[in-house]
């Protein structure tokens, strides 16, 4: 998406799992303290504790003779993430201090494949940009999606499908593959999003078609988005896949009733790792996450967060982006 803006805050999402544990006999939670899962529910539960127990790969020295030398001598990885990102990409953990999510989960495998330890750097969505710049960061994880104007500036390594997602009510019924599907319903999006634009121009092409156009609402909390959803007020929410996932599979009241490429029908949006144009990085990037595609470590990374849908058989550089936006 051109705008990462979260839609589901890290404080919403621990709640909900506080109230979701599953326990077993004795008077434990399953799985631990830091786990969390929908009541009832099946699958994986999600550890959102501070001991993540993460995935690490295993130096590659083929790969990590990619990394130019100047990097290699500092022994580290000055990797972007989002300050205020949102469940399962970025947020914090249990104790309010430890940085988790896929970022950092995928983030690692790089870093420990081309033999470096990763840092974390949290900033704010301009600010991430302004890090690789200024040479500060080496990359950035956060969710980025490869866009024609910013290839310009910066190389991109990818490592996820860019999907949107119409979550609806559990039980609803309700199945969304494009504007007819979304006529005349009442669906909350976050302003100045791709999903925002998506749901627009459908809402235009219904009313081209004589088909009553979308009621288009926007809230400024999560929390009051997903109670308008329950209590029947809206019939959808459409927002970025990793966050419906993680809110169905945590809360269990909800489920996504339809996916889309974020870059709508023009083309599959794709997440990826950004670095600096000409830093030399991106080669080592993408050979890095196709040794992790290959052996299996990236696919169980997605598993854990609910993202197995998301998943790409090969990291590309510089991909076709998004197209660019007229001025």
């Amino acid at each position: 998406m051109n705008r990462r803006r979260t839609t589901l805050t890290a404080a919403l999402a621990l709640a909900a799992g506080s109230v979701l544990l599953t326990a077993c006999g004795g008077g434990t939670t399953a799985g631990g303290a830091g786990d969390v899962v929908a009541a009832g529910a099946r699958g994986p539960k999600i550890n959102i504790g501070p001991d993540q127990h993460r995935l690490h790969g295993t130096e590659d020295p083929e790969i990590a003779a990619l990394v130019p030398a100047r990097v290699r001598r500092t022994g580290e990885l000055r990797i972007g993430v989002s300050a205020d990102g949102s469940p399962p990409l970025t947020f914090h953990a249990t104790d309010d201090k430890t940085l988790i999510g896929v970022e950092e989960d995928l983030a690692t495998l790089v870093a420990d494949t081309l033999g470096l330890t990763p840092r974390f750097e949290p900033l704010s969505w301009e600010n991430l940009f302004v890090g690789l710049d200024s040479g500060k960061l080496d990359a950035v994880f956060s969710n980025v999606t490869v866009t024609e104007e910013r290839k310009d500036r910066y190389d991109f390594a990818t490592y996820r499908r860019d999907q949107l997602a119409m979550e609806a009510k559990k039980g609803s019924g309700w199945k969304v593959r494009g504007a007819k599907d979304v006529a005349g319903r009442t669906i909350a999006v976050d302003s100045g999003t791709n999903q925002e634009k998506i749901l627009v121009d459908w809402s235009k092409e219904n009313e081209r078609a004589g088909r009553k156009p979308v009621d288009i609402k926007y809230f400024k909390k999560p929390s009051d988005t997903y109670l308008a959803l329950q209590s029947g007020r809206l019939d959808g929410f459409f927002g970025p896949n990793p966050t419906a996932a993680y809110h169905v599979a945590t809360a269990g009241r909800t489920e996504v009733v339809g996916t889309f490429s974020g870059g709508g029908k023009s083309v599959q949006g794709k997440i990826a790792a950004t670095t600096k144009k000409g830093s030399g990085l991106v080669k080592a990037y993408a050979a890095a996450l196709q040794k992790v595609i290959d052996n299996g470590r990236y696919g169980k990374v997605l598993a854990r967060w609910g993202l197995t849908g998301e998943a790409l058989k090969t990291s590309q550089i510089n991909p076709p982006g998004l197209p660019r936006t007229a001025n």
